[in-house]
């Protein structure tokens, strides 16, 4: 018999790879993942996962039904787990009071609703989305509306995953946070949380707090590293101005113990499921409490991130003569970043639509997201999406690399120039190629931060 059953709601790009470790770490946990989306769980079940992580796919295959179970029997596992997990999406509100700002509870509510519907014992339940700080108090008052006398201990374990490492980082993380209310029941909910994660991360490496500030602690960690990216990005632009370039800067500012290396990359800008989200979910806490320069501080954050976009794709139009219409553009590229099939607020969205609408005709090239893309790109014309990197640069008057996939480096780049129409243009959003090599077999190439390598 299983030492305890774990259950998570919501398999998902969270839920999905923190079941999976757990299981795979500990064996004699039962971990059940579950969801809404018949055809998400039949992904799981299959040797085509829904979720793209390396490694990901090796943890699944040693778990699953030994002690990691796919389903959609939601009123039968609620019934069965000793704690759950709950990691359903909380999206930005697109409509009524906070829209574009707050976010958006009603699968949570809906999920506690149907925790209550369906136990029939004590529960731990577990937040492992993202959630605006105090909404332990909202989960509690639904949970313990019940007229069964079932108790319920509310208990905040936010995820720090980045994705593309998302396996790693949860294998030898950072920290683990655990925040729960502040009395003998939920001391002890904490530590049967804390004893999961004890099978494989050191002691010293769980945190304890209480739930509030658990659930802040999440806002503030995606917010401080966005800030970093929108910073930098701001500085990548001066470095255009005045000759200076952004690598050249940040390597040596990231020299500095106080700030370090990490996040220091210009590109695009930040994308991802979490970052824009958490931002303005923390400008509408700010908003809410009456801290308007707060919140006018962090949503700059938000739209330095929008501008660099924008600016990137008014650097493509200055450099081709100011127009793009009917030139066609490649784009290598659509995740939000290397190593994941994500693209939830991607860059490259942002740029395709801008060159849309200076009637560019766009052929989109990504190993792992084109199909997130096609759903991204529904209803623009002139756009299509290639199985081969090299299908979608052939003819081509300009290249975009939106994403830094490493195998981007290994192109035959002789090959793409010699079919490309003349000038051939590379506009490397994520300063990922060799400048000096692209520029020597007859390129114009346009970096972030840097100068131009041009032929004219």
């Amino acid at each position: 018999m299983a030492k305890k059953n774990i259950l998570c709601i919501g398999a998902g790009y969270v839920g999905g790879p923190t079941m999976a470790v757990i299981a795979d770490k500990c064996p004699d946990y039962r971990v059940t993942v579950v969801d809404i989306n018949q055809s998400r769980i039949d992904a799981w079940n299959s040797d085509k996962l829904p979720v793209f992580e390396p490694g990901l796919a090796e943890v699944v295959a040693r778990c699953r039904n030994r002690n990691l179970f796919y389903s959609t029997d939601i009123p039968g596992e609620i019934k069965r787990a000793d704690i759950i997990f709950v990691s359903v999406n909380t999206p930005t509100k697109t409509f009524g009071y906070g829209a574009g700002k707050a976010a958006d509870l009603q699968f949570l509510e809906k999920t506690a609703r149907s925790i209550v519907e369906y136990a029939d014992s004590d529960k731990i339940v577990v937040e492992k989305s993202t959630l605006p700080v105090r909404t332990a108090q909202a989960l509690s008052r639904v949970l313990h509306a019940n007229t069964k006398g079932i108790h319920f201990q509310i208990v905040s374990n936010p995820e720090f995953l980045a994705e593309g490492t998302a396996i790693a980082d949860l294998e030898s993380p950072d920290r683990v946070l655990i925040g729960g209310m502040e009395t003998p029941e939920g001391r002890k909910a904490m530590e049967e949380v804390s004893a999961i994660y004890e099978n494989w991360v050191p002691k010293e490496r769980i945190i304890t707090t209480n739930i509030w500030s658990s659930e802040l602690t999440k806002l503030v960690s995606n917010a401080l590293l966005a800030q970093r990216v929108s910073s930098v990005n701001s500085i990548s632009a001066l470095c255009e101005r005045t000759g200076a370039d952004i690598d050249q800067v940040t390597a040596a500012a990231g020299r500095d113990k106080r700030i370090g290396a990490r996040f220091l990359k210009a590109g695009l800008g930040f994308g991802g499921s979490c970052f824009k989200k958490d931002i303005l979910n923390l400008v509408y806490l700010c908003e809410h409490y009456g801290l308007p320069e707060v919140a006018a501080y962090w949503e700059e954050v938000v739209k330095l991130n929008d501008y660099q976009a924008k600016r990137f794709v008014e650097n493509m139009l200055g450099a081709m003569f100011n127009t793009v219409a009917d030139k066609r553009i490649g784009v290598l590229g659509f995740a939000f970043k290397a190593d994941t099939g994500d693209t939830r607020e991607s860059p490259a969205i942002a740029v395709c639509r801008q060159l849309l609408e200076e009637h560019a005709e766009l052929f989109i090239y990504d190993p792992k997201a084109l199909e997130n893309a096609k759903q991204d790109m529904i209803g623009y014309q002139k756009v299509h999406f290639c199985e081969d990197p090299y299908d979608a640069l052939k003819g081509v008057h300009a290249i975009v690399v939106a994403t830094d996939w490493q195998c981007f480096k290994d192109l035959d780049y002789q090959k793409i120039f010699d079919d490309m129409e003349k000038p051939a243009f590379i506009f490397d959003g994520r300063n990922l190629l060799d400048r000096k090599k692209l520029f020597e077999i007859g390129f114009n190439i346009y970096g972030i931060g840097k100068k131009p390598l041009t032929k004219f």
